[in-house]
């Protein structure tokens, strides 16, 4: 029987997947998709993500506010974030960070919604999904800039970044995750630093509904698909399927060290 697999990173309450979420948990499953995390990204539409994390066992869910809203909730406060996260279904802070691609919201709100979402994880102890776009340095700094205030376990979720920003969050303890576009043709950059990641820091993940690896590409993602970039990775580090289904696996009940480990995955260790 095969090792099953975790997507560390997906969106259950984002249309495209809430609407159909029995159905989407069943191809989970079928797939070999055992548990997922689904992230919040907005703190005032937490109840969507934890209704679903409530509803089903597979299903674990993280609180916080992603960067292209950091001006929407400038009042969230560190109190707020540990208050939501005491929950027993909640294992994870986030998604915060920088995307200075979009420019949604105000860099120096971004940064601000950033260390207060560090300085949650940080008094918790959960884990700091990190969303980070075209701000390499800037997002490099404040993680080294906070760590140095007291240590913290960050996460690297959908990296497409430059290999210095996986050095320096290597360095501080990071894990790091790949989505489909790890299977991208145009994405020989990344591939190369999937392969220069240790075994133990590496995740995978969907960040469904978006990205869809290949041959997805273009559809609505979801958790099932997460196969697809397991396997680009396993051929990137060159082990096999199930034992990169073990590793990410393995990785994620180490950080995420909330998650009940369900005993399809007792050998995860």
């Amino acid at each position: 029987m095969a090792h099953p697999i975790v997507d560390s990173h997906c969106h259950l309450d984002y249309p495209g997947l809430t609407e159909d979420i029995e159905g989407v948990l069943a191809r989970a499953e079928e797939a070999g998709v055992g548990l997922m995390v689904s992230i919040g990204t907005r703190v005032k539409k937490f109840d969507s993500v934890l209704r679903i994390a409530e509803r089903f066992p597979q299903v674990w869910c993280t609180v916080g506010t992603h960067p292209h809203h950091a001006a929407e909730e400038p009042d969230v406060t560190v109190k707020d974030l540990v208050t939501l996260s005491q929950h027993p279904r909640v294992v994870g802070i986030g998604e915060a960070g920088l995307d200075y691609h979009y420019d949604f919201s105000p860099r120096a709100a971004q940064a601000a919604g950033f260390r207060v979402h560090i300085a949650a994880a940080r008094e918790t102890g959960l884990p700091l999904v990190i969303h980070s776009r075209e701000a390499e340095a800037d997002t490099a700094a404040i993680l080294e800039e906070e760590m140095a205030r007291g240590a913290f376990k960050p996460l690297l979720h959908c990296f497409t970044s430059k290999t210095e920003l996986a050095r320096r969050g290597l360095a501080l303890g990071a894990y790091v995750s790949f989505s489909g576009i790890l299977t991208y043709r145009s994405a020989a950059d990344i591939q190369t630093t999937a392969g220069e990641i240790p075994l133990d820091r590496l995740l995978v993940e969907t960040d469904a509904p978006y990205l869809a690896p290949v041959p997805y590409r273009g559809k609505t993602n979801e958790p099932a698909f997460v196969v697809k970039t397991l396997e680009k990775l396993s051929e990137i580090k060159g082990v096999s399927r199930d034992e990169m289904a073990r590793i990410t696996s393995a990785n994620l009940f180490r950080l995420f060290s909330k998650i009940a480990r369900p005993q399809t995955f007792a050998d995860a260790a």
